[in-house]
Formats: structure tokens, C-alpha cells, sequence
């Protein structure tokens, strides 16, 4: 029996990782090496917690939300559809996405990007339009996950996107790297650590090819 495909969708991270303007560089360091004197390379890493692909916990933009640690894992891992926005300009609204392709997904992941901008910061990158979320919240989806940094402008001050995700009680992925998947179906599986306190986590996220 053939074993499903897997497409990892994370971003590598690091020290030219590109970050929010402002946000900590990625540093990782080795602090032993295997020598003589020791039988092991032990290293460590540096970085915020929104960088690279990551997921926001509810405290990110609810002073009063849950951090990653107490965040339930089920929206994170279940079948998962793939949108394609690619058209759209400088925001994605209603009218850009094939709603047949979300109809009865719990888990929509949408695609901007003709290709990820891995080497340099992009901040005229697409964002989600509130409308487009609360559509999704009230037909049932549970996640929302872009290739952007962000559901919002980089320059947001009201944070209209994020809002709507608290509104709808859903969860959020970003900086997914979807250049070699096709819109269509997928199983998705994206945890992230229990980081207690934490806004936000990295995450390893990948697809498997649905068994049929």
C-alpha cells in the first residue's frame, strides 16, 4: 500500500529569515560542539513567536483570549481545503473565492502568493477582508490559515480581520508556504507548542494527500 503524499508548507527558519519590521531576527547559535571534550552539538534558538509559519493564539488580539498552551489541538489537525486567491488585490473579499470548494470544511487555508517570498519582507502583502471571515465562521469553519504574515494590513491599527476571527471563535495560520499544492482537499496537520503565556507559536505545518 502506498503511503500518502506529504507536502511540507512551513517556512525554513533562519538568521535571514524575514521578520516583521521591528520583531526579533532569528539567531541560532551553538552553544557545544562535539569535540574531544564533548560527545554532543547542543544548540539553541532566538526568535519571536509570530515568526516564520506560526499560529496566533487568542491572546495575540483578546487581552483576555488563551495563549498557545491552553488552546485546544483539534482545529489544527483534520481535513482542510486549499483556496486559490492569487487574483486578488490587496485584500480578498467574497467575491474572490470559490465558496463551493469551502462548503462543509472546517479548515480553509487560502493561497495569495504566485511564489513565497522567502528572502525579503513583502509589505504590500493580500489581506482577508472581515466579510470573508465571518462567512467562513458561519458556515462552520473552525480555521483560517494564509501564506501572508498577516489576515491584516501590515499597517492596521484596528485589527478588523483579527476581530473577526474572535468573533467567529476561530483559530488562525500564517506565513504557510502553499506554492507546490493545488486548491482541492488535504488532511492538515500544524500544532503548536504549548508555549504558556504565548501570543503565538511556530509551527511544523504539512498536508497528507487524503486516502481514498
Amino acid at each position: 500500500m502506498t503511503s500518502p503524499r506529504i507536502w511540507d508548507i512551513s517556512q525554513r527558519l533562519h538568521a535571514g529569515t524575514p521578520v516583521w519590521p521591528g520583531e526579533l531576527e532569528v539567531a541560532v547559535t551553538r552553544h557545544a560542539e562535539i569535540g574531544a571534550d564533548c560527545p554532543v552539538n547542543i544548540g539553541a534558538l532566538s526568535m519571536g513567536l509570530h515568526t516564520g509559519t506560526h499560529g496566533d493564539a487568542p491572546l495575540h488580539y483578546d487581552a483576555g483570549g488563551k495563549a498557545s498552551a491552553d488552546c485546544g489541538l483539534e482545529p489544527y489537525v483534520g481535513p482542510c481545503a486549499i483556496v486559490d486567491a492569487r487574483g486578488s488585490e490587496g485584500r480578498v473579499e467574497v467575491s474572490d473565492l470559490d465558496w463551493s470548494v469551502i462548503a462543509g470544511e472546517t479548515r480553509v487555508l487560502i493561497r495569495t502568493y504566485e511564489r513565497f517570498p522567502h528572502e525579503a519582507w513583502d509589505e504590500s502583502f493580500t489581506a482577508i477582508a472581515p466579510e470573508v471571515i465571518a462567512r467562513m465562521a458561519a458556515s462552520g469553519v473552525q480555521l483560517i490559515g494564509v501564506d501572508t504574515p498577516s489576515l491584516d494590513p501590515q499597517n492596521s491599527k484596528t485589527m478588523d480581520a483579527h476581530h473577526a476571527v474572535r468573533a467567529g471563535d476561530m483559530r488562525i495560520l500564517e506565513g504557510l508556504v502553499l506554492d507546490d499544492v493545488t486548491a482541492g482537499q488535504y488532511e492538515l496537520i500544524a500544532l503548536p507548542l504549548a508555549i504558556a503565556g504565548g501570543d503565538a507559536s511556530p509551527v511544523r505545518a504539512i498536508l497528507r494527500e487524503l486516502s481514498l
